[in-house]
């Protein structure tokens, strides 16, 4: 399929989706598997490009009849239904972006949402109406099903075919460390994960031989708004979109899909690897998983067991597929949470905390541009209504990515940390999620988060909030404490180990299973000194080699 035009041959993503459903009408775009169906209520099975492309076509009149085009703004809490890509695609061929909005957000994320993006109107699943039109009240807010024939937008828009640099979705990041910031993403974005997805070859190598992938991963994320979809699209491919991740009936759906892709957050892996080993672990067409994050000791272990690779990658939402980091030629190091070594459009410095470039193995924050004369092409366009925050990120030339990596000898890079994350104690830096990988191996541990406490002497110390994975039981909180810190001890340099342990009922998780960085320092401040928190600081001391 060389003669195939490239997703960046075209204008907009809808143009692009109208071409492979041209091409391919009689392939399948989604399926939707029986479970998903009934959570959501809707039929399951397979939608083609060419009834999708109607769909698609239909709404687009609809409108364009009550005057959306370009500048105005769509919110969309529709989970992941497949009536999402009809309102999606409709509106980016009149030049109108989407808001997708997370179905987890209650009233005062909404209300912030809501206000800062100025949309006109919310498309959303009934359930959910009363939150929206609450958290709308004091703005021109309307909100209705995704079946309703949209209402006259606020002003008479003109419609036409938007082009690369017309706004297609407005993307919030999660907000792990303050309010969401709200990325402006164009259409160019969309058409380069495609690009890069169609072309990277290699370990993630697409065919048009008729892929099919499957994510759970939500809508309201670039990895499955961007990355899945626009890579299917890209070669004619099916998507399936899980409602979420159900590790119990993770396979069945692999297996009723005949997926040969699987897309991956690293909590999925340690979730399937927790399960008995069967006769069917290998019972299933996927040839490679795309994703981030798999605990680098399980990741041999899983590829053993399951028969395909985990190929690990690196990107973000403001950075797209512009700059993408991929293990997806050659050694991929697997166990050594590496992911993979820059293609050449991609520019990387890694950079200490002095502003030097960091020596081989030395951590340091990733910065990234793109090769050329547009270092821009394929990141998002600006934060919306930040100015600063866009500059600040931007600084020097350099996209500084807040992620701290290094660089291993044979040019790969391996991921340590966020920047956020990383506990400074006596002159030591420690990366809060290498301990929780440590704490979450240990049998007693169901789920750990890790922060910085302030430490008079060392400047910070690491602090553990711990869920238990048995009930909690009388008398046994500092025992079993104490039993933690020792086997940190061991598996760990001493002053990496946690120095106060509180075992929690749940951790403040985004909807992917994120930890909430920013709440987690509240928890952390407001636990510090309760007396269930358990002191093991003077634990942590350096032994004789």
């Amino acid at each position: 399929m060389d003669a195939f035009p490239q997703p960046t041959d075209f204008a907009n993503v809808h143009d692009f989706f109208m071409h492979t459903a041209a091409a391919f009408p009689e392939r399948p775009f989604m399926r939707v598997v029986a479970e998903t169906a009934a959570i959501y209520g809707i039929e399951a099975g397979g939608i083609s490009y060419g009834d999708m492309a109607a769909r698609v076509d239909e709404r687009r009149r609809a409108y364009e009849r009550a005057g959306y085009g370009a500048g105005r703004r769509v919110g969309l809490l529709l989970e992941n239904r497949p009536v999402f890509f009809d309102h999606w695609l409709a509106l980016n061929g009149l030049g109108a972006s989407i808001i997708p909005i997370n179905p987890d957000l209650r009233q005062a994320e909404l209300d912030y949402l809501i206000g800062h993006s100025e949309m006109d109107l919310a498309v959303a699943i009934a359930s959910r109406h009363g939150d929206l039109k609450a958290a709308g009240a004091k703005s021109r807010l309307k909100v209705v099903d995704p079946d309703d024939e949209p209402p006259a937008a606020a002003e008479l828009m003109t419609g036409g075919p938007a082009d690369g640099d017309i706004e297609a979705a407005l993307l919030y990041t999660s907000g792990t460390t303050g309010l969401p910031k709200g990325c402006v993403l164009d259409n160019s974005y969309f058409l380069n994960c495609g690009h890069w997805y169609r072309n990277v070859g290699g370990h993630c190598a697409l065919t048009f031989d008729g892929e099919r992938m499957i994510t759970p991963l939500p809508l309201f994320h670039m990895n499955a708004l961007a990355c899945s979809t626009m890579g299917m699209v890209a070669v004619g491919g099916c998507l399936t979109v899980l409602d979420r991740f159900h590790p119990k009936s993770w396979w069945k759906s692999v297996r009723e899909t005949q997926a040969t892709v699987v897309h991956y957050l690293g909590v999925m892996p340690a979730m399937l690897m927790g399960a008995p080993a069967a006769a069917e672990d290998r019972a299933h067409d996927v040839r490679f998983g795309f994703g981030a994050g798999v605990d680098r000791t399980l990741h041999a272990p899983f590829e053993e067991r399951f028969g395909f690779p985990l190929i690990e990658a690196w990107a973000m939402t403001e950075t797209g597929n512009g700059a993408v980091i991929a293990a997806s030629d050659g050694e991929r190091n697997v166990g050594s949470n590496c992911f993979g070594t820059p293609a050449p459009q991609v520019e990387v410095r890694i950079e200490t905390d002095g502003g030097d470039v960091a020596a081989t193995g030395e951590p340091g924050e990733l910065l990234v541009r793109r090769a050329g004369a547009d270092p821009r092409y394929g990141f998002f366009d600006r934060y919306l209504k930040d100015e600063a925050a866009t500059a600040e990120a931007w600084r020097g030339g350099w996209f500084h990515t807040g992620d701290i990596v290094r660089r291993n000898d044979d040019g790969s890079f391996s991921f340590v940390d966020r920047k956020k994350n990383v506990i400074r104690r006596s002159g030591e830096n420690i990366a809060a999620i290498e301990v929780e990988g440590v704490l979450n191996r240990h049998p007693a541990v169901e789920a750990s988060a890790v922060a910085a406490t302030p430490d008079p002497v060392r400047g910070e110390e690491v602090f553990a909030c711990i869920v238990r994975a048995e009930p909690e039981g009388g008398g046994e909180a500092a025992a079993l404490a104490g039993e933690i810190a020792e086997w940190c001890l061991t598996q760990l340099a001493y002053y990496k180990a946690p120095g106060f342990i509180a075992f929690v009922d749940r951790l403040p998780l985004t909807s992917t299973n994120k930890v909430q960085r920013g709440e987690l320092k509240g928890v952390v401040a407001a636990l510090r000194d309760d007396p269930a928190t358990i002191d093991l600081c003077h634990l942590k001391k350096r032994k004789a080699a």
